[in-house]
């Protein structure tokens, strides 16, 4: 458990010179590298889902009429990241679980070329239980969802969770560069990351996420559990918790599709300059090189739980 006590936040901001990329710094020495969530088998819809149905059924939904009639142009899946571009030129992002990756050299093994299909086609990988194939649905949908919102927040991301003194986080992969101002502010920081051996004080293993989430206040949870399909068990244990905040470039910025799981607060990315984007992705680049192609984006979602 990583624990801190002390006054306002002013850690260092998720658009600050140093970037968290995904899910923070790697802790296997991987630029980029972003938690790596135990990848369970999983159902096109997953135990430990709220409601009827998880977030990658309800994504698919509720985006499948906007994808009507929309051809995409563009398939890159990275190292790093999985990149769609829409005939119209909307870009979407979702990271590439490649250590996950199956099949030796052919690793997608979905219908092909994907370039020219329609998207309700590509939108369907949203629910597979390929990581790849997941990460093409992931990032069709994020292209679909990429527009300018007219209720974005602005400034340091830690400004926007209120934490206090008061406040036990639980931070579901390590967002490193929110670390120190979220110990300086919080009672107290557990940070969760799948881990290739014993746990440490710095690091618990991510297994362990749901029974700290249930008696935490403040939960930060990488949006690559929704690849993974550990999104929606996450969410279920974080029900308690007066903050749940859904984070990295694979977030999908569709608050209707969050209502009622509890998620307060959506911070992902609006690519506006798909060209360069998809030449990072192509040569295995990742948030640090996105730069300037790129807008964080953070939206507010309901109220908070007192």
């Amino acid at each position: 458990m990583v624990t801190g006590r002390g006054g306002g936040i002013g850690g260092r901001a998720v658009d600050g010179v140093v970037d968290m990329g995904e899910a923070g710094m790697p802790t296997r020495r991987q630029e980029d590298e972003v938690p790596r969530m135990e990848w369970t088998s999983r159902t096109r819809r997953p135990s430990g889902r709220l409601g009827s149905e998880g977030i990658a059924a309800r994504l698919r939904s509720h985006l499948s009429e906007q994808a009507r009639g929309v051809c995409v142009q563009d398939v890159r899946i990275g190292l790093g990241y999985t990149a769609v571009r829409l005939a119209d030129g909307r870009t979407g992002v979702a990271y590439t679980f490649r250590d996950l990756a199956r099949g030796g050299c052919s690793v997608f093994k979905g219908v092909r070329p994907l370039a020219g299909r329609p998207a309700l086609e590509l939108l369907a990988f949203l629910e597979s239980s390929d990581a790849i194939e997941a990460a093409v649905g992931l990032a069709c949908g994020n292209a679909l969802a990429n527009r300018e919102g007219v209720s974005e927040l602005h400034g340091d991301i830690l400004e926007h969770l209120g934490v206090t003194p008061e406040d036990d986080v639980a931070m579901i992969g390590n967002f490193a560069p929110l670390l120190e101002g979220l110990r300086r502010a919080a009672r107290s920081l557990t940070v969760f990351e799948r881990l290739d051996g014993p746990g440490s004080r710095e690091l618990r293993a991510e297994h362990e996420a749901p029974g700290v989430l249930a008696h935490s206040s403040v939960a930060l949870i990488t949006a690559t559990s929704l690849l993974n399909g550990t999104l929606d068990t996450l969410l279920a244990a974080a029900r308690s918790c007066r903050t749940v905040a859904l984070l990295g470039a694979s977030t999908p910025l569709v608050p209707h599709v969050f209502e009622g799981t509890g998620v307060t607060l959506l911070s992902g990315v609006v690519v506006h300059q798909p060209d360069a984007v998809l030449q990072v992705v192509s040569e295995g680049g990742g948030m640090r090189q996105f730069g300037p192609s790129i807008r964080k984006v953070s939206l507010r979602l309901g109220r908070e739980r007192a």
